[in-house]
């Protein structure tokens, strides 16, 4: 379990380095990834790779990861602190998010957003 959380960690600061191939090889190659601005989810890796270069082209936003912890039903859940700006600086949103994530042969499954904090492993 240990390695799913580092990819995660990785995935999230390659994200922000906005090193997208990075972060795709470390998904499934049929991935199931939430849409955050259009609702849904994009599938499979080139689908993924063209969302995140429609939201850079508009979008600045930074997905800091606070807690990344098992999930109660397997899985993982992040929470996660999210800025996002427009291009001329402008803060758009400042919020928390959940982001949970299956994992398939070891790589990124599926990643779903809710803005209510999921329930973790821990504690429950």
């Amino acid at each position: 379990m240990t390695d799913e959380r580092e990819i995660l960690r990785c995935a999230y600061r390659d994200f922000n380095s906005r090193n997208i191939d990075a972060v795709v090889s470390r998904m499934d190659p049929k991935v199931e990834w939430a849409n955050g601005l259009e609702g849904g989810h994009v599938h499979g890796k080139d689908e993924v790779r063209a969302y995140w270069t429609r939201q850079f082209a508009n979008l600045n936003p930074h997905v800091e990861p606070v807690r990344i912890e098992p999930g109660k039903h397997g899985g993982w859940v992040v929470e996660v602190h999210q800025v996002v700006h427009d291009h001329k600086g402008n803060l758009l949103l400042d919020t928390t998010v959940y982001h949970s994530y299956q994992f398939r042969d070891g790589l990124i499954a599926r990643m779903d957003i809710t803005h209510q904090e999921a329930q973790t492993g821990e504690g429950q």
